[in-house]
């Protein structure tokens, strides 16, 4: 029996070869395939119809495909192992999801758009057709500016060190490469290109001093929507294509988090939302239709991977996620390969696991003595890590706290927490709750996804009234200046 077997996407028509055993749900997100619901198989959103092949459906699948009323052809991919060459068309492709499980409701336009998310990390770029909202094409790969650093403060000292323009062309000839990619399987003309990004990104990008951004107050004075000509960019696509790069926030809250706010509808609901991005640079986000505001915090390395002894992204040989069966801790590794190291789902996983068990005290330290806890053959956690889980915890918590004293409100006013962030997928929520995390009950959290991406698209179909109008309602606030947030901060530290 082969070791390796043959998975083909449509209508991507990409087609490659993993592990054999190894979980869809492992691949799918790599391509863009949201989980909203988090592998439960109660939204159906990541359904995928078999078009060749074998999945086995066991009873549970059975039961939860029979009351979404989905035929023989169909599978949940949160529930399915790849056992077998198979072939999958990709329902999601279909259309734009929302985490409401709704589609989209826009205006048809003619021709066709991309959206691109970029990221300090990834960049994603995907091919619209105005005219339906079908997504036709989906490129996902590595920033090169990795190599003047992984985070967005290292990026900046690279800009002041003389890199900027190196830089620059750098992130711009890529995009150019993955849409020259995707035009070259479809031989279509472009009217619109939507990009998201934050504020580094945006600064670097439109070719903007990033200095402002490199000490306090961290204020810079180009924060607004920046327009090009394809001629500028060296793109090879209709000289009249609409190429946009969405305005930002504030000084680390980009638009990747303004197109976040169109995904949720925060600016449509009466009831309270919190919209959280666990990414490379940690933003909040609270409102309604009102009011909202939002803020940004150092959290986002420790969850990527950055500053812990053997973390990384959500990728292939990442532990994602770990249980405690039989008196031991049991990891899940992507990909169904040999464990690398720990993705920040996984690290979740294991505090709240270390908790419950009390292996660890309050104030993080391990109750054994020992200076490092045993994942997995040759996978561990230090005592090092944990300090650091520490810090981007009460980050975050620490900063959804203050916002919500701004507005008056507590987690008791608020209708929904969406997570977003590339390791969403992976999230186990009662987990995410016992460590503090979050401060709700589980019913009102939503993993949300790539909602920079979703907003994106979403901006492909709007004028400029769209954002405007979330921008007049929403203000920018600096955490650090706060008044109370030292105190908050130090509280949050604590492991209850």
């Amino acid at each position: 029996m082969r070791d390796k077997i043959n998975i083909t996407l449509n209508p991507l028509g990409k087609s490659f070869k993993v592990n054999r055993g190894t979980p869809l749900i492992d691949i799918l997100h790599e391509f863009g395939v949201e989980f909203p619901c988090g592998g439960k198989g109660t939204c159906g959103a990541c359904k995928v119809k078999l078009l060749h092949g074998e999945l086995k459906v066991d009873s549970f699948q059975q039961e939860r495909l029979d009351k979404l009323k989905l035929g023989s052809e169909w599978r949940l991919a949160c529930f399915c192992k790849a056992e077998s060459d198979i072939t999958l068309e990709i329902s999601q492709f279909e259309h734009i999801i929302l985490a409401d499980n709704s589609t989209f409701e826009f205006k048809p336009r003619t021709g066709y758009g991309i959206a691109v998310d970029l990221g300090t990390t990834t960049i994603v770029t995907q091919l619209i057709n105005l005219e339906n909202g079908h997504i036709l094409d989906s490129v996902s790969v590595l920033n090169p500016q990795a190599n003047f650093g992984g985070d967005l403060i290292s990026r900046i000292q690279s800009c002041l060190d003389g890199n900027s323009l190196k830089m620059r062309t750098l992130i711009r000839n890529k995009i150019g490469e993955m849409i020259q990619a995707i035009l070259e399987k479809h031989p279509v003309e472009i009217s619109k290109i939507t990009i998201v990004g934050n504020t580094v990104m945006h600064h670097i990008f439109s070719d903007l001093k990033v200095d402002p951004l490199s000490f306090y107050p961290f204020e810079s004075p180009h924060l607004g929507i920046q327009k090009f000509d394809p001629v500028e960019l060296n793109w090879k696509i209709s000289s009249d294509a609409d190429i946009k790069f969405y305005p930002s926030i504030g000084s680390f809250v980009g638009s990747d988090i303004l197109a976040g706010i169109a995904a949720t509808k925060m600016t449509d609901k009466k009831g309270y939302i919190i919209l959280i991005d666990l990414g490379t640079n940690g933003e909040i986000v609270v409102g309604n239709h009102e009011k909202i505001i939002c803020a940004s915090t150092a959290a986002g390395p420790a969850f990527e991977g950055a500053k812990i002894n053997q973390g990384m992204r959500a990728t292939t040989g990442a532990i994602s996620s770990v249980s405690f069966e039989n008196g031991k801790l049991k990891s899940h590794v992507i990909g169904n390969v040999k464990a690398k190291g720990i993705c920040g789902s996984g690290l979740i996983d294991v505090m709240a696991i270390l908790l419950e068990q009390e292996q660890i005290g309050m104030f993080g330290e391990i109750n054994s003595g020992e200076e490092s806890v045993k994942l997995t053959s040759g996978v561990s956690l230090t005592q090092q890590d944990i300090r650091e889980f520490q810090l981007a915890k009460a980050a975050i918590a620490a900063g959804v706290q203050i916002l919500l004293n701004q507005l008056e409100i507590s987690y008791d006013d608020i209708d929904k927490v969406f997570i977003a962030g590339g390791f969403g997928n992976f999230l186990n929520i009662k987990n995410v709750i016992r460590t503090g995390l979050i401060e709700c009950e589980e019913d009102k959290i939503v993993k949300f996804g790539n909602t920079a991406l979703i907003g994106a698209k979403m901006f492909l179909f709007e004028d400029e009234d769209f954002y405007q109008r979330i921008l007049e309602k929403t203000s920018h606030i600096n955490l650090e200046g706060d008044g109370s947030f030292q105190d908050i901060y130090i509280e949050k530290m604590m492991l209850m």
